[in-house]
């Protein structure tokens, strides 16, 4: 274990200077146009699939990315209609609903999230993982449950935020794959209670120890105060899936 976890937090140093980072396109199950950074170590690696928060963009994933890519994955930083912009990266996703027309809010989401798997799924004809922050880690479980081409979900700060539509708790004890849960100080007995009733050998629940964290995947980056203890348990989850 001490071995393991030596290996893992040196990845935390590790960074990728060499990999292939171009912005893609996909059409979403109504007609609306996803805007996506797709990082790509390789055709026959499987896809995790990155969601933003509200107000954000997929420059949420800017480093975070290149850090998984090195656990060779590929990686998918989506752009969801309900959205703006973070680290100089505009939502285009957004602004295309916005600018022709289509709702833009949590529930309508749910349908780039869907056209992003599809997508993934069909360059690597494997499971992806769903990476998700904030109400997007909801939508991330949502999608999850019951649905052959996902492996594992990996959620930062879920809550209920597709009520009254969805309540999340209701159906997350459907859950039937690995799932990481990340959740700062404030919002962890929470959403400990959300994941009450799914079976424990599926849930992986973390909060920060040394600090009270932060909301979403922002967590994870370098500036974060309690980034590499977020960091390693994440790490430890993905040792786990293969």
């Amino acid at each position: 274990m001490k071995k393991i976890k030596y290996v893992l937090i040196l990845f935390l140093f590790i960074h990728i200077h060499s990999f292939a980072k171009k912005k893609i396109t996909f059409i979403s199950e109504d007609g609306v146009t996803v805007t996506a950074d797709l990082y790509l170590k390789g055709n026959d690696y499987p896809y995790v699939i990155m969601f933003h928060q509200d107000g954000s963009s997929r420059g949420e994933y800017n480093e975070i990315a290149e850090k998984i890519m090195n656990l060779n994955y590929n990686c998918l930083a989506v752009d969801l209609r309900c959205g703006d912009r973070i680290n100089y990266t505009e939502n285009e996703t957004a602004q295309f609903a916005k600018n022709n027309g289509f709702q833009s809010n949590y529930i309508e989401s749910e349908k780039d999230v869907r056209a992003a798997v599809a997508y993934a799924f069909k360059k690597s004809d494997q499971a992806v993982i769903l990476f998700g922050s904030s109400f997007s880690a909801s939508i991330s479980l949502k999608v999850a449950i019951n649905n052959a081409r996902i492996s594992a979900v990996v959620a930062f700060d879920p809550g209920e935020y597709l009520k009254p539509v969805y309540i999340l708790q209701d159906n997350l004890k459907e859950i039937d794959k690995p799932v990481f849960v990340a959740a700062n100080k404030s919002n962890y007995s929470y959403i400990k209670n959300m994941f009450a009733n799914v079976p424990s050998e599926y849930v992986t629940m973390f909060t920060p120890v040394n600090g009270k964290g932060e909301h979403g995947s922002k967590a994870l980056w370098a500036d974060s105060e309690n980034s590499k203890e977020y960091w390693l348990a994440l790490m430890m989850f993905f040792s786990k899936l293969y």
